[in-house]
């Protein structure tokens, strides 16, 4: 462990407690009036093609269900329920009527959300349907290693500020979760994200679904594409910014997707997911804009969203990770 005085030393934390308290904490960047809206845009926010496409798969599960009398849809850090209010509106009327949406979220809830959705802070145990996560465990903080001179896998301390300095080595579980999933060569400035965390974040959202599906979707990586120097970043009105724990910015970092596994799960591009789910990209026939214009401007528009939430380097490139819970895979 790096030298210093107790008082310096209490100012240094692990990147996993400085970014719980910047993202969580009172005043914390997704407890302000914003919402992550404010400051980055996801598939949800690119198009209402997305939505439209979770209520599809919605249906899908719920036929896999044998319709049950309630179907549950649980969408996780639901930012300000634009996912939950979207799928709700997308669902055909039959099904609707059977279908409650939780909203799980730590902010208040918006005074303008649809009065059937309920707003909870924690997920509701034994549901019967279909729990989504949509970017939200590139949001559970987690802890970040770094290789020293000796070759050595340390911890990386970091002040509010955004500098840091390396701790003590990895040890327990911690290093045995590297060893297993980013085995860190020996080389000096190498960095890795200690997954651990959402690992255990996803088994226990898993475990509040009684029957049906939980889908975790994230920019992500496997074990064969690792980033040598980690993906830890911020985010602030619209734009990629150094990392910095103090509340004006998003703490985000790609996701194991592949050690977050639980078995019977796999993980697929988002681009095969959505395409599977009806979205295309497919450009309208030229005739259509002929016979009626406004119809192809409309199918052009929603062509060009499509395209975007499946393109390669893009959107399309999260990874959907898809886990039955006593029912059989809707893909």
């Amino acid at each position: 462990m790096t030298s210093g005085t107790r008082d310096e030393w209490q100012e240094w934390r692990g990147w996993r407690a400085a970014a719980q308290d910047a993202l969580y904490a009172p005043g914390g960047f997704y407890r302000r009036a914003e919402g992550p809206a404010g400051h980055f845009r996801t598939s949800v926010h690119a198009s209402p093609l997305f939505a439209r496409a979770v209520a599809r798969l919605l249906c899908r599960v719920d036929e896999a269900l044998a319709r049950p009398a309630v179907l549950d849809f649980v969408d996780m850090a639901a930012g300000r329920g634009e996912l939950a209010g979207g799928v709700l509106a997308a669902l055909p009327a039959d099904v609707a009527a059977r279908t409650r949406v939780c909203a799980v979220e730590i902010a208040e809830r918006p005074a303008e959300l649809d009065p059937r959705i309920e707003w909870l802070a924690e997920p509701p145990r034994g549901t019967t349907g279909l729990l989504f996560a949509n970017e939200w465990l590139d949001n559970v903080p987690l802890e970040v290693a770094e290789v020293d001179a000796a070759g050595v896998a340390r911890l990386v301390r970091v002040r509010e500020d955004g500098s840091e300095r390396l701790g003590e080595p990895v040890d327990g579980a911690q290093a045995r979760w590297l060893e297993r999933w980013w085995p860190l060569p020996g080389e000096e400035g190498l960095r890795a994200e200690i997954g651990l965390p959402r690992d255990e974040a996803w088994a226990a959202a898993v475990a509040t679904l009684g029957r049906g599906l939980a889908v975790a979707v994230d920019y992500a990586h496997t074990a064969d594409t690792r980033p040598p120097f980690g993906t830890l970043t911020g985010f602030r009105e619209g734009r990629e910014t150094t990392p910095v724990p103090d509340g004006s910015c998003d703490i985000t970092a790609h996701v194991a997707l592949d050690a977050c596994a639980l078995p019977g799960g796999r993980v697929l591009p988002q681009c095969e997911a959505l395409r599977t789910l009806g979205v295309t990209g497919a450009r309208p026939p030229l005739t259509l804009a002929s016979t009626d214009p406004a119809a192809y401007v409309r199918a052009l528009a929603s062509a060009g969203e499509a395209a975007e939430l499946t393109a390669p380097g893009g959107l399309g490139d999260f990874g959907w990770l898809v886990q039955p819970v006593g029912v059989e895979d809707p893909f």
